[in-house]
This record gives C-alpha cells, sequence and structure tokens, in this order.
C-alpha cells in the first residue's frame, strides 16, 4: 500500500487558520489562548458529522485510541498531545486498522512507509493546526482526501442553501453544493451544420446539470463530455458492419503522390436555413431522468460546476449524421461551447420556437471524457474556439488514421478486429432508435455510410484524404486552452502514438499542458487509490475555470508515469524521457540483439498449418500468450532477445528500427513486437477491485468502485511496444512503392512510443512476424521473408537506474 499525493498546496499558517475557519472550525477564533491538547480535542470534536451533540461526538471518540492504555478523551485529560498520539488517532479516521495495519508505538514509521505526509513534531498550537490541515489534505485507506470522506459524512451540510460562491481550501473547491438540488434540464442548439442534407440547419440536444444555486444569480463554469454513446448504440448494427479480416493480403499497384495529392480539401459550411425563435425564456421545457454520467464530473457536481453531456451530430434527439472524426463532428462539438458562451443560438424544443441562453454560465468551459469523448474534446481545441479554457483528454485519438491504420496496413484498435470508421458511424448512429425520425432519413444515411465505407480504403491502407480530414494534429497550432493528456501505456485500443504526438506538438506552443501516463489499457484512472487524481483535477480546474491563483501549473508534474514494475509508485519527469537518456542501438543476430553487426540471413513463413489458423484465429489472445512459446509457431516467427540487463533501466521514446528485407511475393507486411523477457510477476492487466462503490462522490451523492493495479502472478513476458508495415509504404503512407519478389529493400519502422521500467536481470526482446491475429487482416498466405542482419537495427533512448 502505498499514496501518491500531486495535488498538495503549500501554504502558510495564516492561510491555514482561515481557511480551516472557512470550514465552520469555530474553535481556531482564539487558539493562541487555548492549552495545544485541548485545542486538538475540539478539533476533532468538530469533525464528527454523524454525530450531533457532544455526548455523541464523545462516545465516538472513545473508540479511538491514543495510546495503548488511553482513548482520545481520556489521554487528553492527563497526557500532552504528541506527534505519536496525535498520528495514532489520525490513522484510526483514516480507516486504518491498529495492530493490523500499523502500531501504536510507531505511527510514523508506518506513514513514512505508506507515503502518508506527516509532521515529525506537534507541541505548539501552530503546529498542532498545522499538522490538523495537513491530515484534512490526507488520504484515507481507499486513497479519498479525508476531507472528501468527511464531506460524504454530511460535513458540509451546513452550508446547503446558503452558497453565493464555491468554498476553496487548499486550492480545491470543496462539496458544499446539495446534489439532492440539481437541476436537469435539455436545450436544442443550433448548429450551422446540415449533416443530413435536409435543408435545414441540424439541430443539437444538450443534456445539462446545473446547482440549484445558480438560480439565486451564482453563475458557474461547465464541465463538458461530448460522448456520442450519450444517447444509445446501436450493437447489433455494429455486429453487422464489422469486417471480416479473415481475408488476403493483396498487392498495390505502385503509384508516384505527393501529399498534396491526398490532402483533404478545404470544409465549407452548407447554405442551410436557420431557425428563428419569437420569443425567449430562462427556464427550459424538457428534463431528463438520468445521464450516461462520468464519475470525475459526478464529484465536481458537488463542487459548483455544471456538467453538459452532448451526444453530437446524428445521435438521439439530435438532427445530422455521424461522420467518426470529421469536421462536421468537430463543428458539432464546440456548437455546445458556442451556446455557452454566448455565441449561439439554441431552443427549448425542436419545434424552435422560444430561445434560452446559458444565462447561468460564467463563461469557462472544460470538455473531459475518454477515448472518443477525449478524441472530441482534442478536437474541439484544435478550433481555437473562445471559452474553451481547458480540455482533459483521456484516451484520446489525435489522428484517426493512427487508430484504424498503421505502415499503410489496415489495423485494428485492439480488442475489435474488423471494426473501422463505418462501423463506429454505425455504433454511434442512435437517431436510429427514434424509428419515425429515422426513417426520414433513412436513404440519406445509407449513402453516407457506403461513400464512407468506400473512403477509408479498406483495399489499401493508406493514408488518404478520409484521413487527412480527420488528422487533428495539422491543425495544433490553433489551439489556446491548456491542455491535461491521460493515457494507458498498455493501451492498444487507442495506441500511444495518439497522446505521444499530440504532447510533442504542444511543446511547441504558448500553452500549458500536462502528461499522466498509467499502465492501464483502455481505462479511467479517477478511481485509483495510488494516485490523487481526482485531486489534482480539482486544482486544475478550480484555476482555470474559477480562475483561483492555486499554483496549479506549477504544483501538478509536467509528466508523470506510473511505475510498471513496482506497484502503486508513480514518478515525476520533465518531458516523455529521463533526464539521462542516451540514445542506444543494437544490432540483429542469429537469435540476438547484439551491440555488432552481424553478417548473415533469416528467414520465416507467414503461413500456419489450417487447424492451427482457425485456432488462433478464433482466440487471439492465446495467439499473443503462445507467440513466443509454441512449437507450431516456431517457423512463423523471429525472436532476437538481448543478454540478462545488468541495471535497471528506462526505456523511453519510439523505438525505431532499420531493416534490409525481402518477400517471396510482389507484396507483403511486417509486424513487430517489443517485449521484456523474463519469468516475473508484473502488474496485472487491468486494476483488480479493491471495493465496489467504496467512494462516495458528495453526501449522498453517487459513488464508483475503488481499484489499483497490483502484482499479478508470475507471467513469462510482457508487451512493451508493436509496430506495423505495409512492404509497399517504405516511402510514406500515400505512396506505393514497387516490391519484387525476393529483393531487399531497406526499410524503416517507428514503434508505439514507449516508457517502461525493465529490471535488473530481465532481457528485451524483439519479435519479427507478420499476421497480427489481434489487428491485421489474417490471409494465411504462403509468404516467406528474409532478413539481410547486417543491415538490420534496433533503437532506442534508455538510462540506467542505480
Amino acid at each position: 500500500m502505498k499514496f501518491n499525493q500531486f495535488s498538495r498546496c503549500q501554504t502558510t499558517i495564516t492561510t491555514q487558520v482561515s481557511e480551516l475557519e472557512s470550514l465552520g472550525l469555530t474553535c481556531l477564533t482564539d487558539y493562541p489562548t487555548k492549552d495545544t491538547t485541548a485545542l486538538w480535542l475540539e478539533l476533532l470534536t468538530e469533525i464528527i458529522p454523524t454525530k450531533t451533540t457532544i455526548a455523541a461526538k464523545h462516545a465516538a471518540l472513545q473508540n479511538l485510541l491514543a495510546t495503548s492504555k488511553n482513548d482520545v478523551l481520556s489521554f487528553c485529560q492527563s497526557e500532552t498531545v504528541d506527534a505519536c498520539a496525535f498520528y495514532n488517532v489520525a490513522l484510526q479516521l483514516l480507516h486504518f486498522e491498529v495492530d493490523d495495519d500499523f502500531s501504536l508505538k510507531q505511527p510514523l514509521a508506518f506513514m513514512q512507509k505508506t507515503n502518508l505526509p506527516y509532521h515529525e513534531k506537534i507541541n505548539t498550537q501552530t503546529e498542532l493546526i498545522s499538522a490538523f490541515y495537513d491530515l484534512l489534505n490526507t488520504p484515507t485507506k481507499t486513497g479519498q482526501v479525508f476531507l472528501d470522506y468527511l464531506a460524504t459524512q454530511g460535513f458540509f451540510n451546513k452550508f446547503y442553501g446558503q452558497i453565493t460562491q464555491p468554498l476553496i481550501f487548499n486550492g480545491k473547491t470543496q462539496p458544499v453544493f446539495d446534489t439532492s438540488q440539481l437541476i436537469y434540464e435539455v436545450v436544442y442548439i443550433q448548429s450551422d451544420l446540415d449533416s443530413d442534407l435536409d435543408g435545414k440547419c441540424d439541430l443539437l440536444k444538450a443534456e445539462i446539470i446545473r446547482p440549484k444555486e445558480t438560480e439565486s444569480n451564482l453563475k458557474v463554469p461547465v464541465l463538458y463530455t461530448a460522448s456520442p454513446y450519450n444517447q444509445g448504440t446501436n450493437d447489433k448494427l455494429g455486429e453487422k458492419l464489422t469486417h471480416d479480416v479473415n481475408v488476403p493480403l493483396t498487392p498495390k499497384k505502385p503509384t508516384k503522390k505527393s501529399y498534396e495529392d491526398i490532402c483533404a480539401p478545404t470544409f465549407n459550411l452548407p447554405n442551410a436555413q436557420k431557425y428563428s425563435a419569437n420569443k425567449i425564456t430562462t427556464q427550459a421545457s424538457e428534463t431528463f431522468a438520468r445521464e450516461l454520467s462520468y464519475t470525475l464530473n459526478d464529484y465536481f457536481l458537488a463542487r459548483g460546476f455544471a456538467v453538459v453531456y452532448a451526444a453530437g451530430i446524428g445521435t438521439r434527439g439530435s438532427d445530422g449524421l455521424r461522420t467518426c472524426g470529421s469536421k462536421e463532428e468537430t463543428l458539432s462539438t464546440i456548437a455546445i461551447i458556442e451556446w455557452l458562451t454566448g455565441k449561439r443560438q439554441a431552443f427549448t424544443t425542436k419545434e424552435a420556437t422560444t430561445e434560452i441562453k446559458a444565462w447561468w454560465c460564467n463563461g469557462n468551459v472544460a470538455m473531459t471524457g475518454k477515448s472518443y469523448l477525449g478524441t472530441l474534446a482534442t478536437a474541439a481545441a484544435t478550433t481555437g474556439v473562445s471559452g474553451l479554457k481547458t480540455i482533459i483528454s483521456e484516451a484520446a485519438i489525435s489522428n484517426w488514421y493512427d487508430y484504424y491504420r498503421d505502415g499503410g496496413l489496415v489495423i485494428a484498435p485492439g480488442g475489435f478486429p474488423g471494426e473501422d470508421a463505418d462501423v463506429l458511424c454505425g455504433e454511434c448512429f442512435s437517431r436510429k432508435k427514434d424509428a419515425a425520425d429515422f426513417y426520414k432519413i433513412k436513404e440519406t444515411y445509407k449513402k453516407q455510410l457506403a461513400q464512407i465505407t468506400i473512403q477509408q480504403d479498406r483495399a489499401s491502407g493508406n493514408y488518404n484524404a478520409f484521413w487527412d480530414a480527420r488528422n487533428y494534429l495539422k491543425d495544433i497550432a490553433n489551439i489556446k486552452c491548456d491542455v491535461v493528456m491521460v493515457h494507458g501505456l498498455n493501451d492498444w485500443n487507442v495506441k500511444v502514438r495518439n497522446v505521444y504526438n499530440l504532447y510533442q506538438a504542444l511543446q511547441d506552443l504558448p500553452v500549458k499542458s500536462k502528461l499522466i501516463l498509467h499502465q492501464g489499457q483502455h481505462i479511467y484512472i479517477n478511481n485509483m487509490r495510488s494516485i490523487d487524481f481526482s485531486s489534482m483535477m480539482n486544482l486544475w480546474l478550480t484555476n482555470k475555470l474559477y480562475e483561483v491563483a492555486n499554483d496549479a501549473d506549477e504544483i501538478l508534474p509536467d509528466v508523470l508515469v506510473q511505475d510498471n514494475a513496482v506497484a502503486e509508485t508513480w514518478h515525476q519527469f520533465e518531458s516523455w524521457q529521463t533526464p539521462d537518456a542516451k540514445l542506444q542501438t543494437l544490432h540483429l543476430g542469429l537469435d540476438e540483439l547484439t551491440t555488432t553487426k552481424v553478417v548473415g540471413q533469416v528467414s520465416f513463413n507467414d503461413q500456419l498449418p489450417q487447424e492451427t489458423f482457425a485456432k488462433y484465429s478464433k482466440d487471439y489472445h492465446t495467439w499473443q500468450n503462445e507467440l513466443l512459446t509454441a512449437p507450431e509457431l516456431n517457423t512463423s516467427r523471429l525472436v532476437f532477445s538481448s543478454q540478462p540487463l545488468t541495471n535497471d533501466q528506462y526505456l523511453t521514446g519510439t523505438p525505431k528500427l532499420k531493416l534490409k528485407v525481402a518477400s517471396s511475393k510482389n507484396y507483403g507486411m511486417l509486424s513487430f513486437m517489443l517485449v521484456d523477457l523474463g519469468t516475473a510477476k508484473r502488474l496485472g492487466a487491468v486494476p483488480k477491485l479493491l471495493g465496489r462503490k467504496t467512494l462516495g462522490l458528495g453526501y449522498r451523492w453517487r459513488e464508483d468502485d475503488l481499484v489499483e493495479f497490483a502484482l499479478d502472478k508470475p507471467s513469462d513476458f510482457k508487451l512493451i511496444s508493436k509496430g506495423h508495415i505495409n512492404l509497399q509504404n517504405r516511402t510514406n503512407l500515400w505512396q506505393n512503392d514497387e516490391l519484387k519478389a525476393n529483393e531487399f529493400y531497406d526499410l524503416n519502422v517507428t514503434l508505439q512510443p514507449i516508457f517502461y521500467h525493465l529490471p535488473k536481470g530481465r532481457r528485451l526482446a524483439l519479435i519479427v512476424y507478420s499476421t497480427d491475429m489481434e489487428m491485421t487482416v489474417r490471409g494465411n498466405q504462403d509468404i516467406s521473408y528474409a532478413l539481410d542482419l547486417e543491415a538490420c537495427e534496433l533503437s532506442f533512448f534508455s538510462s540506467k537506474l542505480s
């Protein structure tokens, strides 16, 4: 068990006293005149919100031991508070158990071991107050900040109905807003789009949740989540549209093309009819029962933020069609921000007769969400839309080609063989769920979907105008808002290249950016025990949206990385690289990665026996697990491994391969895995559930499960990175190069970016193969590949750890 906090603000004793008093702790009014032990007892008494009388509060304190012989009450009658007694009680308040978790004789040793903050000396009133202030900001056993836990017990109920502005403590907003009184309403925002070609501007449904206090002139910022899944998905249609991947790789006709030949044309808005209301109101006429929420947003609803969910064009309640990442979807996304900041009209119904404004919004907006949700946040940021102050983009796509393609090949997002842009369009087109609405545009929808299927070009896998229109990296220079990026280093759905390229591009812009890399796959991390993610985002959003000067830019790490070799451990860096990283180059030998060149050739054949092929086609997990060990795969891949490491190393950046390769056909593809080789306990692939609905997000409000990554049973290897390339895309992604059978060609391949702790005694291994059962087409063709070893090398950045 280890706790990592990155959101704590350093404050003066004057500020601490003032902020503690703002919480309603009345005992501090004349604290210099009080005995330190008596003051401690008063403070403890004031943080038991479930007890309403002094007698009940004292009874609760009698259940807390200050020493092995005295509970708090008896201790305060005869002893003087010191650090040992203070933290014995504090740890119990934080839900750690005496004897099972810590010893009453050495509480500070436990706090040091678990990385909990503590004060070594507590003798004076100011030392006590400072320690108590920090205690309120300390994680409980679940990782939840103690003050947030107290909120779930009703500590802030005294503020309900009395709020005229948010309450700030340690630079963060506190849950003083009554979530039982939240206002739920729906509006329809007018866009400039006509994506369903009916001649009228698309109206976009938005679901709003805001504090009741906004009815009393409090203006609040907005957390906006653009989720195409928010109004439902067409899962059966998605399955029907999914492409067969058991098809052969085919040769491409050689071409000579420049980027100018395939770049996306300029997008022009349609000449569509706008709606014009004949009256205006401040009250919505439509509500909703329950949104498809994100628990981080729920956390902030108790803290004076409004939340808006909008699914966008082509979704239930809105007009238009889904277009999978195109300019239309980006403009659909920012239309909601433009309404929130007073620059666009919205109506109370789709009849559009009554206008309604976001009169309750202070004009500051942040976007939140993972995957497609974070992708649309990234897209919105690249427009430079006014009012968007920051985005928290989690597992977000920055270039849709890097999601569905790689190196001139059709590459599935991990776990979804056969998915493509058209499949996602169909799945998210929730207008289909309202039959009468759908039938009006059924034929238009069919034609548009067929067009997307053609334009995405599964035949070649090349970068073209369709993908260029969905490449947000081209517009990075337009970003004006600050950016938080969160991504899993084991995310093979939205692969790491998406966040790496975004991060690198942002370094040249005059905006603040923060990067958090965790060991998860495609997950949220706001419910992980080992990191105070929600508090970090509280510090950030309090600064960006409420404009509180809390030093968030300086306090939050620029790059934060979860260690893959040690559980519950996070490291801070200045960039996507360790400070002493050096470029290392290893050559490919007969079966090893070596520091010297080797002369010779090695080869493999991609075709498997039909029974073996059928087995792995049905279960790509088994294929990946057996790739290094199954005898039937020995002839279908090459393995090159290093000697065991003599020191722990960090491998960072983008591993690169230089190869000289020949195919027995006039076409071919290669795939690559970089792996950590050696039997050892490693972090599990998914976080372990520590408690269901353990994390309360406010008083009698919503809850979240508590999770954390833990070391799993021993495994023989761990995937670090992957890469793929079509041998006919040696020059670039849009040109088809000629490939002659059995002729050697030079090849450069960049693997997915990494930040990996490779422990001493392990080996680094490179696997070279062709068909990737999870991601590529699976033709099971009789193709042999040969490598000229003298011209083959692997390079990457590494740094030694002592």
